[in-house]
């Protein structure tokens, strides 16, 4: 079966008009493409509980903070399109940049408060570019669902808060992250990974995993912390931009019998890599060196 691609907003809404006319449901799965198991386990979440499956691929510049990165991210449409096909997509939305932000745009979507810490904090002007992309295709897909998944832990907080805040008729499902047999979490950009780095990455998880047992077992956060750096550290990684507990749905610092997630951002070989873990919502509160 081969994936119907189209690059429209003309084309997309013929479709969307007539689905929803015919009283189907219409599911949104958010990409930049070059597809994983990861991207694929959110369309086959969606295919189970919907009428019509939309997934979008659009690399989106106003989200990368530097123009090498954003050359550099891999784009594999015609990869992706096989890839889709066994799952019965309705719709692959592949639109080009002025189809999304034609030359006169000059919209800007911004969230504040959650996207201060972590990401925010270390890429300025990010989450903008992310907020104001995911607006422009919540409009152009019109879904009930829209789905995400957990490994970008504060961009689907950042998602949820747009949602409830602009009143988007849409439900936001977040997805368990998928993860490769050595613990690594799925993502595009380790196809940017040299062979040496790639087995050097499961560290990454490793130490999250560590981490998050230590502090469930009572070991001071601070000491606990500071070792998972010095093994990042160890392991090759040259900069671990952050590596700390936040509340889970605020992103701001811990509290006491809130849910709470470790979350991680460090380079390795050129590439930035982030993760996350769940930790007990019935930890202490403290933070270490959290950012601000």
């Amino acid at each position: 079966m081969n994936t119907p691609i189209i690059r429209t907003l003309h084309e997309l809404r013929a479709k969307t008009t007539k689905w929803r006319q015919e009283r189907r449901v219409i599911d949104v799965v958010p990409t930049m493409g070059a597809l994983h198991e990861g991207h694929l386990s959110l369309v086959e979440a969606a295919r189970r509980e919907c009428d019509r499956v939309i997934v979008t691929c659009f690399v989106n510049p106003r989200q990368f903070n530097s123009p090498e990165d954003y050359r550099k991210y891999p784009r594999t449409e015609v990869a992706d399109a096989a890839l889709l096909a066994p799952f019965g997509v309705d719709a692959f939305f592949v639109p080009d940049g002025e189809e999304v932000y034609p030359a006169e745009h000059s919209t800007v979507v911004s969230v504040s408060g959650i996207t201060a810490p972590l990401e925010g904090a270390h890429r300025p002007g990010h989450f903008d570019g992310v907020a104001t992309v995911v607006t422009l295709l919540f409009n152009m897909t019109q879904p009930d669902r829209a789905y995400f998944g957990e490994k970008d832990w504060q961009q689907l907080q950042l998602v949820r808060r747009l949602v409830a805040d602009l009143k988007l008729p849409l439900d936001i499902v977040g997805c368990p992250t998928v993860r490769s047999d050595d613990g690594l979490a799925l993502s595009s950009r380790n196809q940017l990974l040299s062979s040496d780095a790639r087995a050097r990455a499961a560290a990454l998880p490793l130490a999250l995993e560590r981490a998050a047992n230590s502090i469930s077992g009572g070991a001071p956060v601070e000491k606990v912390l500071a070792r998972a750096r010095a093994d990042l550290a160890e392991s090759g990684f040259a900069e671990i931009e952050y590596f700390e507990p936040r509340d889970s749905e605020t992103l701001g610092p811990p509290r006491p019998g809130k849910a709470q997630r470790l979350l991680a951002a460090a380079w390795l070989d050129g590439v930035r890599l982030i993760d996350n873990v769940s930790l007990s919502p019935d930890l202490p509160s403290a933070t270490g060196k959290a950012a601000s």
